[in-house]
């Protein structure tokens, strides 16, 4: 079994898409382990997003991420981190797949509904970014 973490991005929750997403994650054979809603502060997502510090965008995205709620999730499953990763398809909605949360419920490179985790590693600092171990259950 493998862990991967998931956001469900401000603008997915503002249009009440949870429910729907997680049915996709669900139905991809993933389980959900934690799950919490919560609103960023200005100093949390700078520093989940650290890595992108030196680019253009960050400004722009730690802004986005604390215009509003969000779902933050632990996910279980075999290959966890790809079959998320498949699932959500690519950044850009114009390149996402169909049937993907990207190419379905997306509004641009930005807003794209959803974050997951790149890797093992990633997901393992990720997600103790946002969960301690009691909230983890299984």
């Amino acid at each position: 079994m493998e862990r991967t973490f998931s956001i469900i991005k401000p603008d997915a929750v503002a249009r009440n898409l949870q429910g729907e997403i997680m049915a996709m994650i669900q139905s991809a054979g993933l389980r959900i382990k934690g799950m919490k809603m919560i609103q960023l502060t200005k100093a949390q997502a700078e520093g989940f997003y650290a890595v992108h510090s030196a680019r253009p965008f960050f400004g722009s995205l730690v802004e986005y991420m604390c215009s509003g709620p969000c779902v933050v999730m632990c996910l279980e499953g075999d290959n966890a981190v790809q079959k998320y990763r498949d699932l959500m398809g690519a950044t850009n909605k114009d390149n996402a797949a169909e049937g993907t949360i990207r190419k379905k419920y997306a509004l641009d490179i930005e807003k794209n509904s959803c974050h997951g985790s790149d890797g093992q590693d990633t997901a393992a600092v990720e997600i103790a970014y946002f969960f301690n171990a009691l909230e983890l259950v299984g």
